[in-house]
C-alpha cells in the first residue's frame, strides 16, 4: 500500500477556498441562467413551498378569470339581442300607430300581416341569442352562475330573461283581426309600449351584471399578479447582484489560484535545498 500523500496547511487551505470558490461561481451562474435564486426546496425550503402555494392559487384564479371573461360575452350576447328585439318591438310599435291612422280595411290588414312576421323574429332573436351554449333571452332561459373564488364560496348568479312575444316574456299578441277594429289595434299598442319598458328594465339589469363581473375580472387579474409577483420575491433572482457577484468570485478565483501557486513554489523552493 502506498504511503498517504500529506499535503501543507497553506495548499490544503487554498484548495479548500478554491473549491468553495468554484461551488459559488456554478450557483451563480445557474442562478443567472434560469433567472432563480430558489429553484428547488434544497436552494431554500421555505421559500419554494411558500412560493409554490402562491403560484398554485394564481393557476386556479386564473382559471376562474377565463370563467368570468366567459360570463361577461355571455351577457354581451343577451344585451345584443335585447337591443335588437327592442328595435322590432319599436318597428312594430310603428306599424300599430300607422294601421290606427287609416281607415282602409287593405291597408291595416297588410300591415297587420307585416306586424306579425316582425313578432316571428323577435322569438327567433331571443332563441339566437346565445353564447357558448347559454342563452338569458329564449323562452325557457338559462340561467348562468360565475364562480369567483377557488372553493365556490363566491359567486354570482345571472337570471335568463325571457324576451319573446309569449305570456312569459314581453308578452305581445299577434295582430288581432287583422287590425280592423282600433280597439284591437289600441291593445297592440299597450303591449308593445309596455314591451319596451320591459326590454329596458332587462337591458339595465343586465347591463349592471356585466359592470359586477367586469369589475370581479379585474379585481381577479389584480390578484393573481400579486401573487406572481410575491411568488417572485421568494424566488427570483437578483440578475444585477447575480452578475456583480460572479464578477467579484471570478476575481477571486484567480486570486486563489495564485496564492495556490505561490504556496507549491514555496514547497518547491524548499525541496531544492535537499537537492
Amino acid at each position: 500500500m502506498a504511503d498517504k500523500v500529506e499535503l501543507s496547511a497553506a495548499i490544503r487551505s487554498n484548495l479548500l477556498t478554491l473549491s468553495r470558490t468554484t461551488d459559488l461561481i456554478d450557483r451563480t451562474q445557474d442562478r443567472l441562467s434560469t433567472g432563480l435564486k430558489v429553484a428547488s426546496a434544497l436552494d431554500d425550503a421555505a421559500a419554494f413551498f411558500a412560493a409554490r402555494s402562491l403560484t398554485n392559487r394564481a393557476d386556479d384564479l386564473t382559471g376562474l378569470k377565463d370563467t368570468i371573461d366567459q360570463g361577461i360575452s355571455t351577457i354581451e350576447a343577451a344585451i345584443n339581442g335585447i337591443e335588437a328585439i327592442t328595435e322590432l318591438v319599436e318597428q312594430a310599435k310603428g306599424l300599430a300607430i300607422t294601421a290606427k291612422a287609416t281607415s282602409d280595411t287593405n291597408e291595416r290588414s297588410s300591415l297587420g300581416v307585416q306586424f306579425d312576421a316582425l313578432l316571428l323574429q323577435i322569438d327567433s332573436l331571443s332563441n339566437d341569442s346565445s353564447f357558448s351554449g347559454t342563452n338569458l333571452l329564449q323562452t325557457a332561459p338559462d340561467n348562468l352562475t360565475v364562480n369567483f373564488n377557488e372553493d365556490g364560496t363566491s359567486t354570482l348568479t345571472i337570471s335568463g330573461i325571457d324576451s319573446s312575444t309569449g305570456t312569459g316574456g314581453i308578452n305581445v299578441a299577434g295582430a288581432v283581426g287583422n287590425f280592423a277594429a282600433d280597439t284591437n289595434i289600441d291593445a297592440a299598442i299597450t303591449a308593445v309600449n309596455s314591451a319596451i319598458t320591459t326590454l329596458r328594465t332587462s337591458a339595465a339589469t343586465l347591463g349592471s351584471n356585466a359592470t359586477v363581473l367586469q369589475t370581479r375580472l379585474n379585481f381577479t387579474e389584480d390578484l393573481v399578479n400579486t401573487l406572481e409577483g410575491g411568488a417572485g420575491k421568494l424566488t427570483l433572482a437578483d440578475l444585477n447582484e447575480e452578475s456583480a457577484n460572479l464578477l467579484a468570485l471570478q476575481t477571486r478565483q484567480q486570486l486563489g489560484i495564485n496564492s495556490l501557486s505561490l504556496a507549491a513554489q514555496s514547497e518547491r523552493s524548499i525541496l531544492a535545498l535537499f537537492g
